[in-house]
C-alpha cells in the first residue's frame, strides 16, 4: 500500500486546554465497543464495494482481521480497531514507551502477535486500521480519522521495542459478557507517528 504522510502529533497534555478525562472509571462496556467495531467494519466493507473490481466482506475464517478484500490483483485482511479512549496515563505506567497521550493508540496483543503467526505462516496480507475519536488535539474539526499499517511493519516495532509498550489492565465492569470475560485487558501500544493517515472516503482502495 502507498500512503498520505502525516506530521508528528507532539501535541502536550499537561498545557491542553481541552484536556481528555485522565481518570479510569473501571467501565469497559465489551458491548458497546463491538457494537462501535461493527459500524466501522461495515463502513469499510461498503467504501469498498462501492468501487470497481473490489469486493469485501466480513471474515468467516476463524482467527482472522475483521475484514478481506479482494480484486484481481490481491487478497488482504484488515482488522478494524475504533479508539474511543485516551491511554492518559501512559507516561506513568510505561515509562519507558515514551510515547505522549495524544498520540497512543492500543491494540489486543494477542490479536497481534496471532496475526503475526498468520502473516509467516499462510503469507497472509494483513493491515490494521485504527478508526480515532474523542481526542479533539488529533481530530481538529474532524470527527472521525482513519490510520493504517501493515502488519509487517508493525512486528519490526514490537521486535524492536519489546515489552517497554505493553500494559496490563484491571478488569472492569462490562468485561464479562455470559459469563465468559470478553474485554481486552493486555494491549500492546503504538504511536500514531508509526502508522499512515489515509482518507478513507477518496483513497483507501486507491492506495490498495
Amino acid at each position: 500500500m502507498k500512503y498520505q504522510e502525516i506530521r508528528p502529533n507532539i501535541f502536550e497534555c499537561k498545557t491542553c486546554p481541552t484536556r481528555c478525562d485522565g481518570v479510569s472509571k473501571g467501565e469497559y462496556i465489551f458491548q458497546n465497543d463491538a457494537a462501535f467495531s461493527d459500524f466501522y467494519e461495515q463502513k469499510v466493507i461498503d467504501f469498498y464495494n462501492s468501487k470497481p473490481d473490489f469486493s469485501a466482506y466480513k471474515t468467516t475464517e476463524k482467527g482472522y482481521p475483521d475484514i478481506i478484500v479482494k480484486n484481481k490483483k490481491t487478497t488482504f485482511y484488515i482488522e478494524i480497531k475504533v479508539q474511543r479512549r485516551t491511554f492518559m496515563s501512559v507516561q506513568k505506567y510505561l515509562t519507558e514507551a515514551n510515547l505522549f497521550p495524544s498520540e497512543t493508540i492500543a491494540l489486543n496483543q494477542s490479536d497481534l502477535v496471532r496475526y503475526f503467526d498468520l502473516r509467516k505462516k499462510n503469507d497472509a496480507n494483513i493491515y490494521v486500521m485504527w478508526i480515532l475519536l474523542n481526542r479533539p488535539c488529533i481530530l481538529n474539526e474532524k470527527s472521525e480519522k482513519f490510520y493504517i499499517q501493515d502488519i509487517r511493519n508493525l512486528q519490526n516495532i514490537f521486535q524492536k521495542v519489546t515489552d517497554t509498550r505493553r500494559f496490563r489492565r484491571k478488569s472492569g465492569e462490562g468485561d464479562i459478557v455470559d459469563g465468559q470475560h470478553k474485554g481486552v485487558v493486555v494491549n500492546y501500544h503504538f504511536s500514531l507517528n508509526e502508522l499512515k493517515e489515509i482518507e478513507i472516503i477518496d483513497s483507501l482502495n486507491n492506495n490498495a
